[in-house]
């Protein structure tokens, strides 16, 4: 396998022995290393990794890095797959490929006021390539990403591909607000009207706030989940 190949000012770091990708680049973040770190992990049926990110907004605002990282790889793997497959995020972070869930994304920070800068956050995303059990059919809302046609996507390609992406978003966020990001972000979840439950609470979806926070009805009330909510504390 060929090592993947990044954007300046992002470097890419194959994961150690020592926990996931995920657990390694919030490590290095404690520990002070540069933004742009991709920490990742090919293997014949996961692809794991993790970007670090130094955020200069208060988290309320910086916490928007999720969606964008998830749109971005919405986009990615969009531009790789064949143009039937249907690939969607969910407002928590999992990734849908033609309605079954196949990985996720997740974000980690270390505790702070939401209106205060936070030191460091990190982005991670999972996803399974090949089905963990051959009995598919037993949990058909589960599904891997070779499973659904699209066993000609290189990993390392997607992987170099979603960190373009996230760049992009990032890019326009800065540029133009968060305003085309909402849209994109929004047009992607496609929950609206959906009754779900996510992080303890049940409710129709409504949309999404200005800074990408989730709006639920709930029994007549409306109700709003910003996205710190799904961020994991890290002490």
């Amino acid at each position: 396998m060929r090592l993947p190949v990044f954007p300046p000012l992002f470097e890419g770091r194959q994961a150690g022995d020592g926990g996931t990708p995920f657990v390694q680049a919030v490590d290095a973040a404690r520990e002070g290393c540069d933004a742009g770190l991709v920490i990742y992990r090919i293997e014949a049926d996961q692809m794991r990794a993790a970007i670090v990110f130094a955020p200069e907004r208060s988290l309320s605002e910086a916490a928007a890095v999720l969606p964008a990282c998830g749109t971005g790889f919405q986009n990615a793997l969009g531009a790789l797959a064949p143009p039937e497959v249907a690939v969607q995020i969910a407002w928590a972070g999992d990734i849908l490929v033609n309605g079954g869930r196949c990985g996720e994304l997740r974000l980690a920070g270390p505790h702070c006021a939401t209106d205060a800068v936070p030191g460091w956050l990190v982005v991670g995303l999972e996803l399974q390539l090949w089905p963990a059990s051959e009995e598919g059919g037993l949990t058909p809302e589960i599904t891997a990403l070779f499973a659904e046609g699209c066993a000609d996507v290189d990993p390392v390609d997607l992987l170099e591909a979603w960190v373009r992406h996230c760049l992009v978003w990032l890019d326009t966020w800065d540029s133009e607000g968060l305003g085309p990001l909402h849209r994109e972000f929004a047009g992607l979840t496609h929950q609206s009207g959906e009754t779900i439950s996510v992080l303890g609470q049940s409710g129709t979806v409504t949309g999404l706030d200005e800074n990408l926070g989730l709006l639920l009805k709930q029994d007549g009330q409306n109700l709003l989940l910003p996205l710190t909510r799904l961020m994991e504390v890290q002490p």
